[in-house]
């Protein structure tokens, strides 16, 4: 995978600490974006690459890759590059910013019909696919608990048999008492990746009802629930966990 030139061209400025007051992907989010996530985001080139790999062993020739929450195209853009020539890609983003910035990363090929770029709220609509891969990388943490059975038995439906789903979200720890073990050691984390002790509370309050993370035990049911017979977490630091679940 050629990851110079897409880090290059999707890169974003360095992230001073800005937080909203009630959080949303704004302008300033949009433009600092790729940093925020590199220094919040525990292992985070590990995650990216780890999701890659495993998005490029369900890739069927001819069928749709899906991204849903696709911001600045991070996740879409090395999967475009290996696999543009047998492929369509579908990006799906709310914000009209990352929606701006993705439809700018990638409008070679939006000219040239391989990817496509939709204004879509997953809470009201799902597009209609043939996915043999759908990422969701920190994204449906975003939307309220009611609507995820719902958006995840959409994926599933618009999953090819032998198809994955590739998802990563923030978790809650078992027990209250493991739950804040955990957030102890993340602010430890971002503490040393320069976040100051006021940043990182405004950041936190800034989340508060926005994003709001369930335990693993409680994804992974839903994961079942929605129609995936296998379900597998490849990847965990505390409070950050990774599953593919594959429809058969």
């Amino acid at each position: 995978m050629d990851k110079t030139s897409h880090r290059k061209e999707g890169s974003s400025e360095n992230d001073t600490g800005y937080a909203p007051p009630a959080w949303e992907f704004d302008a300033e989010v949009t433009r600092v974006f790729d940093n925020m996530l590199q220094r919040s985001v525990p292992q985070y080139e590990i995650m990216r690459q780890t999701c890659f790999d495993l998005a490029c062993a369900f890739v069927q020739p001819d069928t749709d890759i899906v991204d849903l929450g696709c911001s600045r195209g991070e996740a879409l853009a090395p999967l475009v590059h290996r696999f543009k020539e047998q492929n369509h890609f579908i990006g799906i983003e709310v914000s009209g910013p990352m929606l701006d910035a993705s439809r700018q990363r990638f409008e070679r090929e939006i000219s040239k019909g391989i990817v496509d770029i939709r204004e879509m709220d997953l809470r009201n609509e799902y597009p209609e696919v043939s996915a043999s891969v759908t990422m969701a990388v920190l994204v449906i943490q975003f939307t309220p608990i009611e609507y995820r059975s719902h958006i995840l038995k959409r994926i599933y439906e618009n999953t090819k048999p032998g198809g994955a789903l590739i998802i990563v979200e923030k978790v809650l720890g078992s027990s209250a008492t493991m739950d804040q073990l955990m957030v102890n050691q993340y602010y430890r984390l971002k503490t040393h990746n320069g976040y100051t002790g006021d940043e990182i509370e405004r950041k936190r309050l800034s989340l508060e009802g926005k994003l709001v993370p369930v335990t693993a035990a409680w994804n992974e049911e839903l994961f079942k629930s929605a129609g995936f017979s296998e379900v597998e977490c490849f990847w965990r630091w505390m409070n950050f966990s990774g599953w593919i679940a594959v429809r058969n």
